[in-house]
């Protein structure tokens, strides 16, 4: 006999998985965005955004595997919004991955570039506010994976 209680297959979807999942695609379409526009626009996007020719010249001066590490942090995020779309249980390693690609830009722009000066309040402002919804996305898809509703 099948005990509809733990059988996941029986689990009604949350109605917050489709809205953290909605919100967290459209949060991270932003990232996926600027990566794009900014390899594919260089300086004259980056310039119509706001961003000082400091700034500028920090993000087309970076080396390649920095650059790597972006897309990899602004792609796996989106990928993990999609998981949890899918009620995919993948979607918290791939959350993990991404919060620790961005938590490597970090360390390269604020340490290893010494850019911090130049990047100003309004990216450590985003800065904080990225952390913050990859940490809880990160939590959420782990705990949504616990109780079984992403398999």
């Amino acid at each position: 006999m099948v005990d509809i209680m733990r059988d996941t297959r029986f689990l009604k979807t949350p109605r917050h998985l489709w809205l953290v999942g909605v919100v967290a695609v459209l949060f991270n379409a932003i990232g996926v965005y600027d990566y794009m526009m900014s390899k594919t626009g260089g300086p004259a996007y980056m310039a119509s955004v706001g961003m000082t020719p400091a700034q500028i010249d920090h993000y087309q001066t970076m080396p390649a595997w920095m650059s790597a590490v972006w897309a990899i942090g602004v792609f796996s995020a989106m990928a993990g919004s999609l998981l949890i779309l899918l009620r995919n249980r993948s979607a918290g390693p791939v959350f993990a991955l991404s919060l620790g690609a961005f938590l490597l830009s970090l360390v390269y722009t604020w340490g290893i570039a010494g850019a911090g000066e130049i990047m100003g309040q309004t990216a450590v402002i985003s800065s904080a506010v990225i952390t913050a919804m990859l940490v809880l996305l990160l939590w959420y898809s782990l705990a949504m994976g616990k109780r079984g509703v992403l398999r």
